[in-house]
């Protein structure tokens, strides 16, 4: 079963940070998708088994953080 989890990540302002959080996100073991809206900063997570902690661990790598 697919599910889905959503972020708010303010610090992302651009095409780069779109891509960073994109390619750390994606490395995450579980994650099918990311979808990342920089009008909104939300990133979507989609997949089969989503480790939050590790995802945001993954938007801390591309050096951005969560608001909680």
């Amino acid at each position: 079963t697919m599910s889905e989890l959503t972020f708010h990540v303010p610090g992302m302002t651009c095409g780069h940070c779109k891509m960073s959080v994109e390619g750390e996100v994606g490395k995450v073991a579980g994650v099918a998708s990311v979808a990342v809206d920089l009008d909104s900063k939300l990133v979507t997570v989609a997949g089969d088994t989503l480790d939050r902690a590790a995802i945001v661990a993954a938007i801390d790598e591309a050096g951005f953080e969560v608001d909680a």
